[in-house]
């Protein structure tokens, strides 16, 4: 495959990948009772509308190098006006993990039918569109704010406790998150690679039956 070739399709999984990710979130939001997001255009399934200008530079970037990460912007939500604010907040952080999940499942399933009798195109693509979800989903779940996570922890602590957490993470969350993403070209320790791989191999080949291809 040729270098270009892999770079447009890690950019179109990437960017599908994000963009069902936001939806997620945008639709959990309305059906809980918050329309923000929809008002702002963002329940929609269209990338133009959730794609961040720095997450895609990022995206076209990572992709030219061989991997492929970046972000959208997030999507507006008014938990005051969530029918049941404490858990409707936790459901629609879950959602957008769980998206992604989902949406690996259903490739990974694609893989396993159809990918001896595909050709290498789509079977690369049909396994990144695996991988990378399960990448995003539990790179999404992890407590540190502004990922999802966070959402979720605090909305499963006791009410005080949940305060203390959210105060600490809008002063130090963004700051420790960006360090955990630096420190393996600074410091040489990968703490999120050491989190994450394990978990999203064996998630992999649960899905799909196969190894991750290198």
């Amino acid at each position: 495959m040729s270098d270009t070739r892999g770079f447009l399709i890690r950019m179109f999984v990437l960017i599908i990948s994000i963009t069902v990710h936001e939806f997620a979130h945008a639709k959990a939001a309305y059906l809980a009772g918050d329309d923000t997001a929809k008002q702002k255009g963002r329940l929609s399934l269209n990338p133009l509308d959730h794609l961040d200008p720095m997450g895609t530079i990022f995206m076209v970037m990572s992709s030219l190098a061989g991997f492929g990460i970046g972000w959208a912007k997030p999507v507006p939500v008014n938990p005051a006006r969530f029918k049941h604010p404490r858990w409707d907040e936790l459901r629609v952080a879950m959602w957008g993990p769980l998206s992604n999940l989902l949406l690996a499942l259903v490739m990974g399933q694609l893989l396993r039918m159809f990918g001896p009798r595909l050709g290498p195109n789509d079977e690369y693509m049909l396994g990144l569109f695996v991988i990378i979800n399960i990448a995003l989903a539990l790179f999404n779940l992890i407590p540190i704010a502004p990922l999802d996570g966070s959402h979720i922890f605090a909305a499963l602590l006791p009410p005080e406790a949940a305060y203390k957490y959210q105060m600490f993470m809008a002063r130090y969350g963004f700051t420790i998150l960006i360090a955990l993403i630096v420190l393996p070209g600074v410091a040489h320790v990968d703490v999120l690679g050491t989190i994450l791989q394990r978990p999203a191999l064996l998630v992999f080949r649960l899905v799909t039956g196969l190894d991750p291809f290198p």
